[in-house]
């Protein structure tokens, strides 16, 4: 396999591991709830990661195809947190069951009547946080968009 196939693949799964393990710090770290569709967004980066470590120790023709399919997951990952950031700025409508996970079940009745005191229903058309004006959502789009990019070119290159 050619060394730059195999240094896109690397890059391409370390940058998915980092940016859903940012998501995960954030969630778990310091308590944002993700929405729905953040939730949704993570399911690319999720696949991407080991079919791109896969694809560093692969033969070039299958590294080709998994990188391949990496730029696919990712593009549909462009297209979810696009659509999410969209939603978010009120340029159209977000999914109407749009809720984010709770937290533990209740135990009985009386317990659960005071966790509708506490709980929160997270919004998809409300932007939790933004990073240089651009919500998580956002970024998230970019930078699926960019490793789609990046593995999407390195699989047509080692081609030629």
């Amino acid at each position: 396999m050619r060394p730059t196939l195999r240094l896109a693949a690397l890059a391409v799964a370390l940058a998915a591991a980092l940016t859903v393990g940012g998501a995960l710090v954030l969630e778990h770290g310091f308590g944002y709830v993700p929405c729905k569709l953040c939730l949704q967004e993570r399911i690319p980066y999720y696949a991407v990661v080991p079919v791109a470590l896969l694809a560093a120790i692969l033969p070039a023709r299958a590294a080709r195809l998994a990188l391949g399919f990496c730029a696919l997951a990712l593009l549909y990952g462009a297209a979810l947190g696009a659509y999410h950031a969209g939603a978010e700025w009120g340029f159209w409508l977000g999914p109407s069951d749009c809720g984010g996970g709770a937290g533990a079940t209740p135990a009985d009745v009386g317990d659960f009547l005071k966790n509708l005191d506490s709980v929160r229903v997270v919004d998809c058309s409300t932007a939790a946080l933004r990073v240089l004006g651009i919500s998580l959502a956002g970024w998230s789009a970019l930078i699926s968009l960019a490793l789609a990019a990046l593995s999407g070119s390195a699989a047509l290159r080692a081609r030629n």
